[in-house]
């Protein structure tokens, strides 16, 4: 009934604001007797935070039917995401929103007592139960949706804005009268009101096919960000089809990308749902679909605020009714033709270049199927002896720090790998999970199953592991050279030549080919996960985000949302589906990065030089132009034809569809051959 996001988050998701008085605190006894010890028979619907149940809760002096929602012990949220509920809703007060009325918390017990919603969500009528909604109906919901979004942008209340960040139909509760309120709050953000382009930096969170590109692009999330996903869920009205819907063309899974071909083509009536065809008035159609290809805009700037898809809304509304009062009942076969033959251009530019809580499907082991359990060869060490080896995780060892945590150089012994002295033995690598890691045991698990099989020179070794307690951390064998964009990045990029920087890359697509051939996929492919050794050898590192590949005659992967800004290939940022070619791309970012020495996304630069993808897109790939794109610490000393053959290969790694892409084999035979030629 309320369904939340299956994302947890290290910070809280508001300022410090307290519950209102309005907001009740119940006792946990109260919640036993209002769910019958929470009985399987009054459960409503479930979410990624847990069951809903349906139960009669004493509120004030009256006795009120509500939608009870207890938080799962093995649900991925917890309490960051129940306090961000809390606070936000004990102060937002809106006939649009969902009221909050109030909440428990008992030991481990987190439960959440809200108004009950007769009608379920949005996403059950539309997808689930098939209900006849017509026309009027379908826009008086996204009417009332789109007023709720309004009032929290607009801040009433709380004297700031409130970003919602999961905005999405099942997110859309519908009262008994049929008006929409907006729910689930869990990953909401506070952003000052009186700066519209205000920008909250965070960690990637959403749903898949709502996700705004912009927003998992830079990390930066702004109202346009709710904007865009308003807009995909006027598209699953207009279309009654899945934000990421596998009954669509196999390379358009994703909502948005096959209504925007299907405009461009000028075939809207292929996607308005059949039921509704023959009630929508021309003028109302086409006003409605071109506000919310304004909401999906490529651009933030461009796409309205919420206040004006409210007008918008509105004037639709205005347009249809007006058609509805002319309309004779004899005029509706005349109104069919009329849709068959309606006109709608629109300039590319508006378009999405196509391309995070966890997916419903995702699963805990992180789709390794194939290797289940650790290598027999692995060693086990104790926390004791890393400590040892370490120098009790010396800061003056400290190799460096990621997502999952901090890497150390330890000594162990060459043979039986036994800690050592420093400079005595065999160097390591051990990398120490830390506990506020928005990466967790779930990617330790991954590496410590998958590395221990893999026996690759290109990829990175895995010696050993270790679990103490809350301690979780991998030991590898030692990089001298550490990190490709080490080099790409600093004062010592100087030091790598084109050729030197063409090896590497040939040893990635070594690495590469060989993991596609397992039906293996990266999944966080960049230059910080490049390792290199004394000769400057190139090995894939970092396998926390790996995952296994589809069956035969199975095209994608469904998978939690994860990635680093700028490498991420853009049908996967759109519908959560992976493939070898997702890897594709991200190696071409990685090519590109290596042959221009800029990062794959830089705020600090020009507009539109910001991500380097579509820098280097819009630069004709000519010889002319070889000049802009080239690393000036090269100093010219390339061979031109090589050069230029490396850029237009890396523009095909970085098709927009993933067809158009050449697979690693190919992409090394290329390499290759640009090695032998241009020595």
């Amino acid at each position: 009934m309320i369904c939340t996001g299956n994302g947890r988050e290290s910070e809280l998701s508001t300022s410090s604001i307290q519950p209102s008085q309005s907001c009740r605190h119940f006792e946990f006894q109260e919640i036993l007797l209002a769910t019958e010890n929470f009985a399987d028979s009054l459960i409503i619907g479930s979410g990624g935070f847990g069951k809903v149940y349906k139960g009669n809760i004493i509120y004030g002096s009256s006795l009120v039917v509500a939608a009870i929602k207890r938080l799962d012990s093995m649900s991925n949220q917890g309490a960051t995401e129940f306090w961000a509920e809390v606070e936000m809703l004990s102060l937002l007060r809106h006939c649009n929103l969902v009221s909050l009325i109030g909440y428990c918390n008992y030991e481990k017990e987190l439960i959440l007592v809200y108004e009950y919603m007769p009608n379920g969500t949005l996403d059950i009528h539309l997808h689930k139960l098939g209900t006849p909604l017509s026309w009027l109906q379908r826009l008086n919901i996204c009417i009332g949706a789109s007023r709720g979004l309004h009032y929290l942008h607009t801040g009433t209340g709380i004297q700031s804005g409130v970003i919602h960040r999961d905005v999405k139909s099942s997110n859309i509760l519908l009262h008994e009268s049929w008006a929409a309120k907006i729910s689930d709050f869990g990953l909401s953000k506070i952003a000052p009101t009186n700066q519209p382009s205000t920008y909250v930096n965070t960690l990637i969170k959403g749903t898949f096919g709502y996700l705004d590109p912009n927003y998992f692009t830079t990390g930066k999330l702004t109202r346009k960000s709710d904007v865009y996903a308003f807009g995909v869920v006027l598209l699953e009205v207009l279309c009654r089809k899945h934000a990421v819907d596998k009954s669509l063309d196999e390379d358009e899974w994703g909502l948005v990308a096959w209504v925007q071909d299907c405009i461009k083509e000028g075939n809207l009536k292929r996607v308005i749902d059949p039921d509704i065809r023959s009630e929508i008035s021309p003028k109302s159609l086409k006003e409605f679909v071109r506000t919310a290809e304004r909401c999906l805009h490529n651009s933030p700037k461009q796409r309205p605020t919420m206040a004006e898809v409210v007008v918008g809304l509105e004037s639709v509304l205005v347009l249809q009714e007006k058609f509805n009062n002319s309309l004779q009942a004899a005029s509706k076969t005349f109104l069919n033709r009329m849709v068959n033959m309606l006109p709608f251009t629109s300039n590319g530019q508006n378009y999405v270049h196509g391309d995070s809580k966890l997916s419903s499907n995702s699963n805990g082991n992180n789709g390794i199927t194939h290797f289940q359990n650790p290598s027999p060869n692995l060693k086990v060490f104790k926390f004791g002896d890393l400590e040892k080896a370490t120098k009790k995780f010396s800061p003056d060892l400290l190799l460096g720090e990621g997502g999952f945590g901090k890497v150390f150089l330890g000594w162990v012994d060459q043979n039986t790998l036994a800690p050592s002295k420093k400079g005595v033995g065999t160097p390591v690598a051990v990398k120490r999970l830390k506990q506020i890691s928005s990466q967790g045991p779930a990617e330790w698990q991954a590496e410590v199953n998958f590395l221990g099989h893999m026996d690759h020179p290109n990829i990175i070794r895995l010696l050993g592991h270790c679990k103490d307690e809350s301690e979780h951390l991998l030991v590898y064998e030692y990089m001298p050279n550490r990190s490709f964009d080490r080099f790409l990045f600093t004062d010592i990029a100087k030091r790598l030549s084109w050729g030197t920087r063409l090896l590497i890359l040939i040893g990635v697509a070594r690495g590469l080919t060989y993991l596609h051939s397992k039906i293996l996929m990266c999944r966080g492919l960049k230059s910080g996960d490049i390792l290199l050794d004394e000769d400057f050898n190139a090995k894939l590192g970092d396998f926390g985000l790996v995952k296994y590949g589809p069956e035969p005659g199975e095209t994608h992967v469904s998978t939690r949302v994860m990635g680093t800004y700028g490498y991420a290939a853009p049908e996967y940022i759109l519908t959560g589906h992976l493939t070898t070619k997702s890897d594709i791309y991200g190696f071409g970012v990685v090519l590109l990065v290596s042959i221009t020495g800029r990062r794959a996304m830089d705020g600090s630069r020009p507009e539109g030089q910001q991500s380097l993808v579509d820098w280097a897109s819009s630069i004709q790939s000519n010889r002319r132009n070889l000049w802009k794109i080239m690393d000036p610490r090269l100093e010219h000393n390339y061979p031109l034809q090589g050069a230029f053959e490396c850029i237009a290969l890396a523009l095909r790694c970085v098709a927009n569809k993933p067809k158009d892409r050449p697979s690693s084999e190919e992409v090394l035979r290329g390499l290759e051959q640009i090695h032998a030629r241009y020595k």
